[in-house]
């Protein structure tokens, strides 16, 4: 029908001949055809000109939205569908929904790639489905009757609820109808009701009756019934909430989905309420669900190090359960004691214990560990606290929320600061004039309390590694003294809620041997691998503690400064070299610290930052450093051509240019020459006292480079010539200027990525490879000198 015609056309007039009704210009990222009607899609289609394989041309959309995972930002369509000159195929989107569910999948491939495993198998998913619930028209009456009765919103099939999108429909359903639940919502928060509870009520409901009466609120036909007593707010368990829209907004958004989800999905559900608690708040609390494969690894390290028979043998207690998860998996209910700090979360695990969860309910109950006696726990627990031998075959298996008090600005890899979130406990009360920074931290507090409190039990426990690692939480490491027993990283964005990469650690820890803690060795699952990790007891012992020694802040013969930011990996991108005197954390930068500064930026450079390394601690190098003069100088060039080169020519005289007018053929006289000077040994003596030169600094002899730092210079010649070609050329250009002339800046004022100079673009491609070979001559001997450990 529709013969020789481009694919852009083919959509035209498939819209204009049968979607009239619709609307047909919604884009949805990289899907070829969208229809719409009303705020929801009917239709993800593919198009294609000429003619084509309709399981082929299916395969392909699945994989866009794969891909794409489009279904996490867009309510999915009744169908999706492909079509071509001659025909268009449906199949209802709950028919291919669990294609996108497949274990172990590489949704990373081109979809229109009809060579790869992930095409074939997705293909023989298609036809499998296809052949039994697919609809093909070829273009005439019956495809257009069929979609005016198919695309008719009341007989849309709905769209399956699971495990998977769930949390995507209370997004929408946060937009949709929240806002018509005629409710407080500061009221009800205040006694842990969350409009997620609301949300629960709607989802495991049936004709709009909730099923069963456990969660905290339960929907009854019209109106909503808080399943919890709230006297103290002027409520009571009898209250009633209804809709402020007479359940418009209610009915249209749930007429859209099948509740309620699938049995085997219902228990889930319930059990990851934690998902359904807003930002702030799990923020505030600083909750993180930890993910099923850690769970599963951590039971089977507190196995190899307690014994097979480890549950029957010892008492487990997670006093920060949240909904249990972390008890998952463990079998002997009778020496499982699960307590947190909302009571919501124990109604929670109580409905699961319903369900078949391992636990009794008697042994699970609010409690807050940070601030409650000890005297309100259940009696068989205290029995166990209160004895000194059972107390040893106590152990305490946690995963406490991560939030820091502060009032700066979050740091990855930190923990989320929060303005007196862990300043409110009774544990930081107690511990903050002893331990420092570790008592705002919320972690720690929980260490703190377990190791005064529950004395000579074990530890197993998750979190960041700061307190095994971090200088500021000296003052912890001498309090909390015990035997590390083995345990493993992993990477923190695998964890719900978690922002940055940094590995979060599971540690197992005996305090009933007090040994201080200095070393331990990790294993790091993920590329079966081990690495050591020493603690940092004095700051004496880091990077800017060396380079303070060379600080000369008597020289006014200043050519630039150097910003001086933190010690840990994660801190390196804060440490660059400017003309603008930064506020603080600063030293000036002279020719008699020249040196010494390229040897501080490239050793916090020089190594990519990874989650593995985020936390590792920059330090003080071997004595031998001072008498390698190739690797210095080579320094110097690594930071000379290094993105933490911020030198721009704006903020005043540029001192960095690393060559001569003559070498790049510009068009008049620099204003300083104090780099090439430098370099060549023509700068005149001064005086210093700085680290271990005393008197006059000789440094009258031109600098020496490995072949590697040669190559560098030679690449930047290239480059500062071909910029000084330009018209608009700066005279006084630095590398920064010259990147930002080619590349320029989006409308946030950032330097773009790339530029569409191709001449600029190839040689600033040789000169970043030149860097790179110069990046591995180096590497090596940071290891070697002891700037960073294996």
């Amino acid at each position: 029908m529709y013969q020789n015609i481009r694919e852009e056309e083919l959509k035209n007039k498939v819209s204009h001949d049968y979607f009239q009704k619709f609307d047909c210009t919604k884009v949805i990222g990289n899907i070829d055809f969208c229809v719409s009607s009303h705020g929801r899609d009917h239709l993800w289609a593919e198009a294609k000109k000429g003619k084509s394989d309709a399981y082929k041309s299916l395969t392909q959309v699945i994989l866009t939205i794969g891909k794409a995972k489009t279904f996490n930002s867009h309510s999915p369509p009744s169908f999706v569908g492909a079509f071509d000159v001659e025909k268009i195929v449906f199949v209802a989107y709950n028919e291919i929904q669990e294609i996108f569910y497949i274990n172990d999948f590489n949704w990373n491939v081109t979809p229109s790639n009809q060579e790869t495993k992930e095409f074939e198998i997705v293909l023989a998913r298609v036809r499998a489905v296809a052949d039994k619930n697919s609809l093909l028209f070829e273009y005439g009456e019956a495809l257009a009757a069929f979609i005016k009765i198919g695309f008719d919103i009341k007989n849309n099939s709905k769209i399956r609820i699971d495990k998977n999108n769930f949390v995507v429909i209370y997004g929408k359903w946060l937009d949709k109808v929240k806002p018509t639940i005629a409710i407080e919502w500061d009221k009800v928060r205040g006694i842990d009701i969350i409009d997620g509870d609301f949300f629960l009520a709607d989802i495991l409901s049936e004709n709009n009756q909730t099923i069963g009466d456990k969660l905290n609120v339960l929907l009854n036909e019209d109106q909503y019934k808080l399943a919890r007593k709230t006297d103290q707010y002027g409520l009571d368990n009898s209250a009633t909430v209804s809709f402020n829209d007479g359940q418009k907004a209610h009915k249209q958004f749930w007429d859209i989905y099948d509740r309620p989800p699938a049995e085997e999905y219902q228990d889930f559900i319930v059990k990851r309420r934690d998902l359904l608690v807003p930002q702030d708040v799990r923020e505030r609390k600083g909750s993180f669900y930890t993910p099923q494969q850690w769970v599963e690894l951590s039971q089977k390290y507190l196995t190899d190090y307690l014994g097979v028979d480890w549950q029957d043998e010892y008492t487990i207690w997670d006093c920060a359960a949240g909904t249990g998860n972390l008890l998952h998996g463990l079998t002997n209910a009778r020496n499982i004691w699960a307590s947190t700090l909302d009571q919501a979360d124990v109604d929670v695990m109580h409905e699961r214990i319903k369900k078949g969860a391992n636990l009794f309910a008697n042994q699970v109950f609010q409690f807050d560990f940070l601030n409650d006696d000890l005297s309100k726990l259940p009696a068989k627990l205290q029995q166990i606290i209160n004895d000194p031998v059972k107390r040893k075959k106590l152990v305490v298996y946690i995963n406490p929320p991560y939030a820091e008090a502060s009032s700066k600005t979050t740091k990855v890899g930190s923990g989320e600061n929060k303005t007196g979130v862990a300043t409110r406990s009774q544990v930081h009360k107690d511990f903050s004039k002893t331990m420092g920074a570790a008592s705002k931290e919320l972690y720690a507090q929980f260490y703190l309390r377990m190791y005064r409190d529950l004395s000579d039990s074990k530890l197993a426990t998750f979190s960041n590694l700061k307190y095994v690692i971090s200088p500021v939480l000296f003052e912890f490491r001498n309090y909390f003294k015990a035997d590390f027993k083995g345990g493993f990283i992993c990477n923190a964005s695998s964890f719900d809620n978690v922002k940055g990469k940094f590995p979060i650690g599971f540690l197992m820890w005996d305090t009933d041997s007090k040994n201080m803690i200095e070393q331990i060795t990790i294993d790091i699952v993920e590329i079966n691998t081990k690495k050591i990790i020493n603690s940092i007891n004095s700051k004496k012992t880091l990077l800017a503690e060396w380079f303070r020694g060379y600080f000369d802040k008597k020289n006014d013969n200043i050519v630039g400064w150097l910003k001086i930011v933190g010690s840990q990996m994660q801190d390196s991108s804060n440490n660059y070299l400017t003309l603008k005197e930064p506020r603080k954390d600063k030293t000036p930068i002279t020719q008699n610290n020249v040196i010494e500064m390229g040897v501080y930026l490239t050793a916090r450079h020089c190594v990519d930052l990874t989650w593995i390394n985020n936390n590792d601690q920059v330090r003080y190098p071997d004595n031998a450093v001072n008498t390698d003069t190739e690797f210095q100088n080579n320094c110097l060039a690594y930071s000379l051509f290094h993105r933490a080169n911020n030198i721009k020519s704006e903020h005043g005289t540029n001192h960095w240019i690393p060559f001569t007018e003559q070498e790049i053929d510009a068009k008049d006289a620099f204003a300083s020459h104090f780099m090439t000077d430098f370099i060549q040994g023509k700068l005149p003596p001064t005086d210093s006292n700085l680290g271990d030169n005393q008197g006059k600094i000789q440094r009258t002899t031109p600098l020496k480079f490995s072949p590697e730092a040669n190559a560098v210079f030679n690449a930047g010649r290239e480059l500062w010539r071909y910029y000084h070609q330009q018209n608009n050329a700066n005279i006084n250009a630095s590398y920064y200027d010259i990147r930002a002339h080619f590349q320029g800046r989006n409308k946030a004022g950032r330097m773009k990525p790339n530029s569409e100079n191709a001449g600029y673009t190839n040689r600033l491609g040789e000169l970043k490879t030149a860097m790179q070979a110069l990046t591995d001559k180096i590497v090596p001997k940071v290891y070697e000198y002891g700037f960073l450990l294996k």
